[in-house]
C-alpha cells in the first residue's frame, strides 16, 4: 500500500474518531423543580433540565402517571405546568439530545387531593434534648399512608396506615432522641398507596422546640399571686438572668404566646410580661415558661418550674355600681318586708296579752263584795 493512501486512510481514522468519541461519553442531566416539588392544586411548576453539555433540544419524560402529550422535544430547559391538576403528578426524567443518559426520576406531588388531617405532639411540642416526641397524624378519611414533612428539610418520613379507628386512621411518628436538627415546624399529609404521587393538603402546622441546649431555666410568677378572684387581672411575669431576646409562655406544656423581654427586673435579670386579661375559670391551670433567641426561635433555655395557677369566687367591689345597688335593694325588699311583719305580728299578740290580762283585773275586781262598816248599818238619805 501507498504512503499516501496509508495516510488518508488514517486520516479518515481519526476524524471518525472524533465524531463518533462524543457520542455514550455525554455526563447525566439533573432535573429540579421550582418552586418545589410537592405543588398545590391549582399551582404552577417549572422543570428544569440541567446539563454541561451545549445540548439545543431537551426532551421531557413522564415515567410514571398518567401520560402528558408534548412532553418531547423542547429549544429550551424549561418545562413549565399550570394550572396544576392531578394529571401532572407522577415520575419525571429528562434528556439532553438524542444521546445523553436520561436524568434521575424527579416525583412530582399535587397536594389538596384529600381533606387535610389533623397533627398533635405527644407529651407536648416542648421537648428537652435527648428526649423524645411522638407527632401523630390522624385523618377522617380510611388512607392507608401517611408523610410526615420536616419545613426547610428534603426529606419525607412516611409511614403506612397504624391503626383504625371508628372509621378514622391515625399513624405515629417517633422522634428521639432529640436534636438541634428535630427542632422546627412539621406538617403531615396523607395519601393511597395505589396514587403515591397525589397526597391531601397539608395539616396545620405544629413546631417542635428543644429545650435545654442555652442555659439555665427561667423563673415564672404571678404579678397579684397564683390564687385571684374571677374577674381580677392577671399578669405572669417571666424572668432570666441570661441575655435573651425572647419569652414564651406554657399552659399545660402548650406554646400560647411569645413576648419580647420589657425590659430589667429584680436584680438586673430580664423580665417578661403576659397579660392574661381578667379571670375566668379558664385560666386556671398549670402554667411555665422558656426563653430563646429571635435567630433561633425552635431552641430554648429548659422550662421553669410550673405555676398552678387558680381562679376562684366572684369579685367583691367596694364601690358598687347603681345596678348592683338596685340589685341588692331588689334581693332585700323580701327579708325587709318579713321583719315588719315580724314587728306587727310582735306588737299584736302584745297587746292581746295587755287587753285579756286588764280584762281578768277587772272582773276579779267587780266579783268582789264590798266591807261592811262598824257601829251599825248604813243610814240612808
Amino acid at each position: 500500500m501507498s504512503p499516501s493512501l496509508v495516510r488518508m486512510q488514517n486520516q479518515r481514522f481519526c476524524v471518525s474518531l472524533k465524531i463518533w468519541a462524543p457520542v455514550g461519553a455525554y455526563e447525566k442531566p439533573s432535573l429540579s423543580a421550582w418552586p418545589s416539588p410537592v405543588v398545590p392544586l391549582g399551582q404552577t411548576v417549572t422543570l428544569r433540565c440541567h446539563s454541561r453539555s451545549p445540548f439545543e433540544i431537551f426532551r421531557l419524560f413522564k415515567r410514571v402517571g398518567t401520560r402528558l402529550p408534548k412532553l418531547q422535544g423542547h429549544h429550551v430547559n424549561t418545562f413549565t405546568f399550570g394550572p396544576v391538576t392531578r394529571e401532572h403528578a407522577g415520575s419525571y426524567t429528562c434528556s439532553g439530545g438524542y444521546w445523553s443518559p436520561h436524568s434521575d426520576p424527579l416525583q412530582i406531588v399535587v397536594t389538596g387531593v384529600f381533606t387535610k388531617p389533623a397533627i398533635s405532639a405527644n407529651p407536648g411540642p416542648v421537648v428537652q434534648a435527648g428526649g423524645h416526641v411522638t407527632i401523630r397524624c390522624h385523618s377522617p378519611l380510611l388512607l392507608d399512608k401517611f408523610i410526615l414533612h420536616q419545613e426547610n428539610s428534603t426529606g419525607h418520613f412516611q409511614r403506612h396506615r397504624e391503626t383504625f379507628t371508628g372509621g378514622h386512621a391515625a399513624a405515629d411518628f417517633s422522634i428521639g432522641p432529640t436534636t438541634s436538627g428535630s427542632e422546627g415546624t412539621y406538617r403531615c399529609y396523607d395519601s393511597l398507596s395505589r396514587s403515591p404521587f397525589e397526597w391531601s393538603a397539608p395539616s396545620d402546622p405544629v413546631d417542635i422546640v428543644i429545650t435545654g441546649d442555652l442555659s439555665k431555666k427561667p423563673s415564672l410568677s404571678a404579678q397579684v399571686g397564683p390564687v385571684v378572684r374571677s374577674g381580677e387581672n392577671m399578669t405572669l411575669l417571666c424572668s432570666s438572668k441570661s441575655a435573651f431576646d425572647q419569652f414564651h409562655l406554657l399552659r399545660e406544656g402548650e406554646n400560647i404566646g411569645r413576648l419580647l423581654p420589657g425590659g430589667q427586673g429584680p436584680c438586673g435579670a430580664l423580665q417578661a410580661e403576659f397579660p392574661l386579661g381578667p379571670g375566668t375559670l379558664a385560666h386556671s391551670g398549670a402554667y411555665s415558661c422558656y426563653s430563646s433567641f429571635t435567630r433561633s426561635p425552635y431552641a430554648g433555655s429548659d422550662p421553669s418550674d410550673p405555676l398552678l395557677l387558680s381562679v376562684t369566687g366572684a369579685t367583691t367591689s367596694t364601690c358598687p355600681s347603681p345596678m348592683d345597688a338596685h340589685t341588692r335593694e331588689k334581693a332585700g325588699l323580701p327579708q325587709e318586708r318579713s321583719s315588719a311583719l315580724s314587728i306587727v305580728l310582735g306588737l299584736a299578740i302584745a297587746f292581746t296579752s295587755t287587753s285579756i290580762l286588764l280584762t281578768a283585773l277587772v272582773c276579779h275586781r267587780c266579783s268582789t263584795p264590798n266591807p261592811k262598816p262598824e257601829g251599825g248599818e248604813l243610814s240612808t238619805i
